[in-house]
């Protein structure tokens, strides 16, 4: 089995009479993102300050890469944490300093480099993050979205191995939201950081995530898959997830996962007692990470938005649609059996209004494409059974250009 890289064993924390953290155990795993979920107030935050050093717990044991830290030496201590980068909520910006000078901070603290070695690598991150243009500009001069991109930019410059991020998303819109769920999962995969998350955006965070460790009361109630997770029937965990849920995706205004996997079963369930046909659709909107500009990721979230605004104009009062992903959207036709599905699926992409959907210059400069997958349900079908078939070669695949 693999090893953690970090491991937990039983860590508590008090604070004065408060008991925050009452014997969390959990293992966080090389090249992944792993979200750490739970009401507020439930430690997720102070748990992350625990893995990055800023706090130490009362009892039990923090290992990194299989050793006992409270076994290190002060320089191999000291080593550890200039493997680990932090994200703070709200970026935490200096706003006496540039973004250049913000983002070069960490070596010119940490490092003892030329100053042109400095000027490279923080040129390099930011040419990697789109931010070039705005180095000389100060905080209060760009937007928060740019803000969250400066902040992730100073949390790389080290080259870390692990980049914790305390909410991430706190205090931006919906697209913005979804921009920096997009920005975190791209160089993740570009970099192959190891992430730790703490997000209240549910679903929207599983999107981005391998593993999802879930607190209550102090310690960990669920560790394992996203999928794992929403499939769970523990009471406290679904009691969890329904009391933050929103009547609809943010986002897309389109209905939420949970109520089209209630939609889907609604319908399995005709379909098993009266043979009833129906079919399901997966929407993939292409090349969104080809968008240039700064504001490249903003604009990808703004054309999924614009594009599930003309599905839901399109499609039949009866669909059901909710986004499975960062651009992928499930839509349940009901009453359909696939091939009157494919004919459905068609009349829509035609009847589509491309230029709204391309409305931000940067997408119009683009070349995007959807590609919408038709699967007809069955028996032993489950939604994931069919987002996969949906986007397997010859399950009715339709490519239709956007630009």
């Amino acid at each position: 089995m693999e090893r953690p890289i970090i491991e937990l064993r039983e860590i508590r924390k008090d604070f004065g009479n408060v008991e925050v953290l009452r014997g969390v155990s959990l293992s966080i795993f090389r090249g992944e993102i792993t979200t750490v979920i739970g009401k507020s107030g439930g430690g997720k935050s102070v748990l992350l300050k625990h893995i990055i050093g800023l706090l130490a717990p009362d009892d039990g044991e923090i290992f990194f890469d299989g050793r006992n830290i409270s076994a290190m030496s002060k320089a191999e201590k000291n080593a550890w944490r200039r493997k680990i980068s932090y994200v703070f909520q709200g970026a935490a910006l200096f706003d006496s300093m540039t973004v250049f000078e913000n983002i070069a901070l960490p070596l010119a603290e940490k490092k003892r480099m030329p100053r042109r070695r400095i000027r490279e690598i923080v040129s390099g991150r930011m040419e990697q993050l789109d931010i070039t243009a705005i180095g000389e500009k100060y905080p209060s001069q760009i937007s928060g979205g740019m803000k969250k991109r400066v902040a992730l930019a100073r949390a790389l410059v080290t080259e870390p191995e692990i980049v914790l991020f305390d909410e991430p998303t706190t205090g931006l819109d919906p697209i913005r939201k979804s921009a920096v769920h997009a920005m975190i999962s791209d160089y993740q995969k570009r970099l192959g950081f190891t992430g730790v998350v703490v997000s209240h955006e549910i679903p929207d965070i599983f999107f981005i995530s391998q593993r999802v460790v879930m607190l209550n009361e102090g310690r960990v109630h669920f560790e394992g898959t996203p999928r794992e997770l929403e499939a769970s029937e523990d009471e406290v965990i679904q009691h969890f997830l329904k009391g933050i849920e929103t009547p609809h995706d943010a986002l897309t205004g389109l209905h939420t996962p949970t109520q089209l996997a209630s939609r889907y079963q609604a319908e399995m369930d005709q379909h098993i007692r009266h043979s009833t046909a129906f079919s399901l659709a997966v929407f993939t909107i292409e090349n969104l990470e080809g968008i240039p500009g700064d504001e490249g990721r903003v604009t990808g979230q703004t054309v999924v938005r614009n594009f599930a605004q003309e599905l839901r104009r399109h499609l039949r009062p009866s669909d059901t649609c909710a986004r499975f992903g960062m651009d992928r959207i499930l839509a349940v036709l009901p009453n359909t059996g696939r091939d009157e599905a494919k004919n459905v699926l068609e009349d829509v992409l035609a009847r589509m209004d491309k230029k709204r959907i391309v409305e931000r210059e940067g997408a119009r400069s683009s070349c995007l494409s959807v590609r919408a997958g038709v699967v007809q349900a069955d028996e032993d079908s489950s939604i994931q059974d069919i987002l996969e078939k949906a986007q397997e070669a010859g399950a009715g695949v339709m490519v239709r250009s956007v630009c």
